[in-house]
């Protein structure tokens, strides 16, 4: 039966296992003003979430 030689290292393991290429982020349309935004997050063009808005941009753009 085959039995490794020593330990194999916690950087040596996840170097092995890095090759997969990250994914490119699912982009929707924002229901509120139609703009292309990251799924599950805050438009950055309205501010709204869910239908609702969560931030600010008038008053983030006058800071």
């Amino acid at each position: 039966m085959a039995v490794p030689k020593g330990k194999v290292s916690k950087a040596r393991r996840d170097k092995r296992r890095a090759n997969w290429k990250a994914a490119v982020p699912t982009l929707v349309e924002c229901p509120h003003c139609h703009e292309k935004k990251v799924a599950h997050q805050v438009c950055k063009n309205c501010g709204y979430y869910d239908g609702e808005q969560i931030v600010d941009l008038e008053k983030k753009k006058t800071k």
